[in-house]
């Protein structure tokens, strides 16, 4: 019994009362002995006898690791999506019986090995102690404050300045002015939904060809139980709320007149799933968007159509799944991962609950996979107030956000019924960032699967804004990330990411930096035809040897080295322009790289 044609609303309630919230989200998970933990959250909504929904996570994980390895997003992503589809089918099968057996409403995902089941406390119970089973979690309603968009609220609506100031902010034009706006990319936004034939829209979904629109493979909905204007299900691209077509437009809107040039990579094509309703989503919804993505279906259709090669090159993501709505640091990681994976960028807004330090505490801007986006005011230049600060504590990582800022205060863009609004938030600044990425995978195809390379070149671009606090000095800091997002030097440092490299004689091969620009560290894999005697070493770009980083022989094979920024003896270089070096006697190949430093 499919979990998502069975109407689930009177089950999502939240608690009366906050106190009581945090008291059930802060204990540890509930587990007998030989059974698999389950979330208080999931307990405390099935108790008295009441059904809720809640998502059982498997053990058995997919390996993702040999992703690393293939050259092109077609190959990564179908190996993602193959990989993991098959082992969610041979983990979950016994599960999947036990549950239709019983007549449970459930709904299988396979980008998180895992089972949404509606059921009560005993069908928790029963299913935890299942030898595959590794934990129970719950499926609440999470209440997104979304910012600035509520359609009685929207700030103060501002004329049309042809280009937006956010968009010149980020020197997207000078960009244009190279023949490059974004064309030969996808972004996926995931969202309320979107007005797909807004003027500033309509010439820019992938699913309009100039005279009639297609929806499949570049729509879906994930809420399948709604009262609100655009239903459940919808068949065709929706919006009930305003702040997906709001943040698709920042990313690539303008109309047909260039009046409203309101996105930063207009040449760029748009793809959309809806995951929250009325700007409420749940940890589900979110994986569901999120696994269609990374392999989209046709309207109605199903998993098992998934075409990885129709997946977005880039997902902008303006959404959070807090704590005090019951979701764990860990929920949606896994999922946001195997998009990384597949090659897929997934852009993050930070979360307005600054100024205070730790408070990027929500996924998926927690994670490491996430780029994640602050914001800052494109008038003054100083941050917004509102914008979220790192570290990440929340998961005990003490990790450096956000990544990166760009504006979003007063940042005018679409909405529904073909008009404009301005609106503020990190969920406006995340936009930028997704058309900044489209920009430069445009102007270099080659770079579009290589995220740590696009992040290192976007990081060493920005615009340094030094800042002690939260637990950090300098740059990086964890207010302004690397800085303000500078899309015209990113793309004059672009090629040094793809340059082809420089060979002499034959029979080997040095791949580029990864990554380049680096920080801290980036590692060269070469390749031997034949036995050699091998020489790797990094060089100024005057030509004098700072490290040998390999000297030795080695057989036929493809290696790995790692260079930390150290010249001979361990001494840290300076930042700047360097060469790597392989030689085998016969043959040499270097690549540049970019050291930022450590």
């Amino acid at each position: 019994m499919s979990l998502q044609n069975r109407p689930t609303a009177r089950f999502r309630r939240p608690f009366a009362a906050l106190a009581v919230l945090v008291l059930v989200t802060a204990a540890a998970p509930v587990h007998a002995s030989g059974s698999a933990p389950i979330e208080p959250w999931v307990l405390a909504h099935t108790a008295g006898g009441h059904d809720a929904e809640f998502i059982v996570v498997l053990r058995d994980r997919a390996d993702l690791g040999p992703a690393e390895a293939l050259k092109t997003r077609a190959e990564k992503g179908r190996f993602v999506r193959d990989a993991l589809y098959t082992k969610a089918r041979a983990s979950q099968a016994g599960l999947l019986e036990w549950l239709e057996a019983r007549g449970l409403p459930h709904q299988s995902f396979y980008i998180v090995n895992a089972v949404l089941v509606q059921g009560a406390e005993a069908d928790a119970r029963a299913i935890a102690a299942r030898p595959e089973v590794d934990h129970i979690e719950g499926n609440p309603v999470v209440h997104n404050a979304i910012d600035g968009a509520d359609d009685a609220a929207p700030d103060v609506v501002l004329a049309p300045q042809a280009i937006e100031p956010g968009v010149t902010n980020i020197r997207a034009p000078e960009v244009w002015a190279t023949g490059h706006t974004g064309q030969g990319v996808v972004v996926g936004g995931a969202d309320t939904g979107v007005q797909w034939d807004h003027p500033a829209l309509i010439n820019h979904y992938r699913g309009w060809n100039g005279a009639v629109a297609s929806h499949d493979y570049n729509w879906h909905d994930a809420i399948h139980s709604s009262a609100g204007p655009c239903g459940a299900n919808s068949p065709f691209p929706c919006d009930d709320h305003n702040h997906g077509t709001h943040t698709i437009g920042t990313v690539c809107g303008a109309d047909a007149g260039n009046i409203n040039q309101i996105g930063v990579a207009p040449g760029a094509k748009f793809i959309a799933c809806r995951n929250m309703d009325g700007g409420n989503g749940t940890p589900a919804r979110y994986i569901e968007c999120m696994e269609w993505c990374l392999a989209p279906y046709p309207v109605g259709g199903t998993t098992a159509q998934g075409d990885p090669a129709k997946a977005p090159d880039v997902t902008t993501n303006s959404w959070g799944c807090p704590a005090s709505e019951g979701c764990g640091p860990a929920t949606l990681q896994a999922a946001v991962e195997a998009q990384r994976a597949a090659g897929i960028m997934f852009v993050a807004a930070a979360g307005n609950s600054g100024p205070s330090c730790s408070t990027v505490s929500d996924p998926p801007a927690i994670y490491d996979a996430a780029y994640t986006v602050g914001a800052y005011n494109a008038s003054t230049l100083a941050i917004a107030p509102f914008s979220s600060a790192g570290p990440v504590t929340v998961d005990g990582s003490n990790r450096p956000k956000p990544d990166i800022t760009a504006p979003g205060q007063s940042v005018r863009s679409s909405v529904r019924g073909s008009t404009y609004a301005t609106f503020s938030g990190t969920s406006m600044a995340a936009p930028h960032v997704a058309g900044a990425v489209a920009l430069l995978w445009s102007a270099y195809p080659n770079m579009k699967n290589m995220i740590p390379q696009t992040e290192a070149i976007l990081n060493a671009a920005a615009v340094d804004v030094p800042f002690s606090g939260c637990s950090s000095s300098g740059v990086p800091n964890n207010v302004w990330g690397w800085g303000r997002t500078d899309v015209k030097a990113a793309f004059d440092t672009g090629p040094l990411a793809v340059d082809p490299v420089n060979v002499s004689g034959g029979g080997v091969w040095l791949g580029p930096g990864v990554p380049n620009p680096a920080l801290r560290s980036t590692q060269f894999r070469f390749r031997l035809d034949q036995p050699a005697d091998v020489r790797l070493a990094i060089y100024t770009e005057a030509g004098q040897r700072v490290r040998t980083l390999v000297h030795a022989v080695f057989g036929a094979g493809e290696y790995v080295a790692r260079w930390h920024g150290d010249a001979e003896g361990g001494r840290a270089v300076r930042p700047g322009l360097y060469f790597a070096q392989l030689e085998t006697g016969g043959a040499t190949a270097s690549r540049k790289v970019i050291w930022l430093g450590r």
